[in-house]
């Protein structure tokens, strides 16, 4: 009887090893792992979009189920798929810049039991962000998403965008310090940036 791996507790880059020898359970298993993930990821980079970041993630998946050896085993996983992802993104802009959403046709709908001006404040805040976000240039949003929506550690943020982390560091400068001023009624106080790490 032949040792039959647990999938599950095996990492993504042997995952992807047996992946490359055809082995379906192992993608069942990726898919698993960072079907939300990149759910999540497109959803915030697509303008909230929910079909279209479906139809992404679905995409992404099949270039990975069609191309598995374009994966160097040798490298982080996550950083690889969080690279497909924001190449995908990055495509998707320069084909079509849509125009920023209004406001004014955004509706509110309180939740039962919560603090609704709290609540109201919070989703108000999340369509002016989203809408500020719109105003980013692509490698600037795209590094503000994997910092502070993804919370991607510097360095893989570096690796998936491919420059270096001083660069990293200076787009979110530069993003954060335009959000700032955007979403200023939010916060009278003078933005800091405390990105350290």
């Amino acid at each position: 009887m032949f040792f039959q791996p647990n999938y599950q507790q095996l990492s993504d880059e042997a995952l992807m090893e047996r992946l490359c020898q055809g082995k379906r359970k192992a993608f069942e298993a990726l898919y698993g792992r960072y079907y939300d993930k990149m759910y999540h990821y497109f959803f915030r980079m697509l303008r909230q979009d929910a079909n279209k970041a479906q139809d992404f993630v679905q995409d992404l998946f099949v270039k990975i189920i069609e191309k598995p050896t374009a994966f160097d085993v040798q490298r982080r996983f996550s950083t690889w798929i969080y690279t497909l992802a924001s190449n995908m993104c990055k495509n998707d802009y320069r084909r079509q810049r849509q125009p920023l959403m209004d406001l004014e046709t955004c509706q509110v709908l309180p939740s039962e039991g919560v603090d609704v001006p709290q609540q109201l404040d919070q989703v108000l805040f999340d369509q002016y962000l989203e809408q500020a976000l719109e105003h980013l240039t692509p490698k600037h949003k795209i590094c503000f998403v994997l910092r502070y929506q993804e919370e991607l550690p510097l360095q893989q943020i570096s690796d998936i965008v491919g420059c270096p982390v001083g660069t990293v560091k200076s787009r979110l400068h530069h993003a954060l310090k335009q959000l700032a001023q955007q979403l200023a009624i939010f916060n009278p106080t003078p933005y800091q940036n405390k990105e350290a790490s």
